[in-house]
């Protein structure tokens, strides 16, 4: 396959990766793979963040914490949300129980962002710089909502990989879907966002 421009844009638009720094949290949006928290817990113990941000409670669409997707013999309790599973996911890592920061209200990853900022807000924490551990193909997204919620923050995404990877992605229809749905997601979540206003903020209108 020679012409593949359409496939390097998509990918290196959608799967972001930063070159990590020392910053002063560690957000992790929520979901059912141990994955993420394992890396956010790399990442504290590494010295990276002295604090963890779990965000979830359980998806929208479906109502309930439909359990652990992966390393369930690992992570075998009853789960009532998101944040409590990466909560356990994290300290069974390592990570002091008074570092870890829970957001359990969350539904879906606007929600992430959103509540996150009233979180630390309400506790006076106004990080300058922060890590982001997300999945790969759900970077972009998580990097715009944060984005939009801590417009003075600078965000670092430490990505997760699972079975749809920026080298996979293009080659299966699961991956297929999973990253074009990405694509169409972002047009249609940021519509609303871009207002007059936010583009004249930006320098863009």
């Amino acid at each position: 396959m020679k012409n593949v421009r359409i496939i390097e844009d998509i990918t290196n638009f959608i799967f972001v990766e930063d070159k990590l720094e020392k910053a002063d949290v560690i957000f992790i949006p929520g979901g059912s793979y141990p994955e993420l928290p394992e890396r956010a817990a790399q990442l504290w113990k590494a010295g990276y963040a002295p604090y963890v941000v779990p965000s979830g409670r359980y998806s929208v669409t479906i109502g309930k914490f439909t359990g652990v997707k992966s390393k369930a013999d690992t992570y075998r309790k009853d789960y009532a949300t998101e944040c409590e599973f990466y909560t356990d996911v994290l300290q069974t890592n390592g990570v002091a129980p008074d570092c870890i920061l829970q957001e359990d209200q969350a539904q879906f990853t606007a929600e992430n962002a959103r509540f996150s900022r009233k979180l630390l807000d309400a506790k006076g924490l106004h990080p300058k710089k922060a890590i982001i551990c997300c999945k790969g193909f759900h970077a972009r997204r998580c990097l715009m909502y944060y984005q939009l919620c801590f417009p003075d923050t600078e965000l670092l995404i430490a990505p997760v990989e699972g079975k749809v990877t920026r080298e996979n992605w293009y080659r299966t229809e699961a991956g297929q879907r999973r990253v074009l749905g990405e694509l169409a997601r972002l047009g249609t979540q940021f519509t609303p966002e871009l207002t007059p206003e936010m583009a004249e903020a930006m320098k863009l209108g």
